[in-house]
């Protein structure tokens, strides 16, 4: 069991806060990223059928991980997080008040949110479930209806090509259905 950061945005710090976040996919870099290479996942590595190099998943099932986020200290030097003022710059809170750091310089010591890793596999970003998008926290606990094609098209392709650089959209994007980790968690105390 290794302890590692992992980064979240503002957006889904919040959802992980909220117990409505339970689950992250994060894009598995592929050198010259092939569309018929196989993979299934044995402990922490793929296992390919095709001579490409793909980077090995961070993250393992039992590992610890701290979130940064971004933050800032206050007028007593104590931790002030974003994510307790509003997610975005036209909120109600006038965010010149601190002087935000990005979740990059976070230090561990300002950590006050803990996840444990309970499963990590390997899918198609196309290939996400109504319950999977669920546990990825987009999806407004208002929302009790809808069918499979609105929730993507209204939460989850919106969420996903959000994190993704304008430049690596055609790589990484929703429409290039990249391979991905499934990595789930559970928010754990301290």
């Amino acid at each position: 069991m290794a302890e590692k950061p992992i980064f979240f945005n503002t957006e889904m710090v919040q959802a992980i806060l909220d117990g409505r976040k339970t689950m992250t996919r994060r894009v598995i870099k592929v050198d010259d990223a092939p569309d018929n290479w196989k993979a299934s996942i044995a402990g922490t590595s793929i296992i390919r059928t095709d001579p490409y190099n793909v980077k090995l998943s961070r993250y393992a099932a039992g590992d610890r991980l701290w979130v940064r986020e971004t933050w800032a200290y206050d007028d007593n030097s104590q931790y002030v997080y974003r994510t307790n003022y509003g997610s975005t710059e036209d909120d109600s809170f006038p965010p010149s008040v601190f002087k935000w750091k990005p979740s990059i310089f976070m230090p561990r010591a300002a950590a006050r949110i803990f996840l444990r890793v309970t499963d990590v596999r390997v899918e198609r970003l196309q290939e996400i479930l109504c319950g999977d998008m669920r546990r990825e926290g987009c999806i407004p606990d208002t929302v009790t209806g809808g069918q499979y094609e609105q929730w993507q098209r209204e939460y989850w392709i919106p969420l996903w090509d959000s994190t993704i650089k304008i430049q690596d959209i055609s790589r990484y994007g929703w429409d290039a259905n990249p391979w991905v980790w499934v990595i789930s968690f559970e928010r754990r105390v301290g």
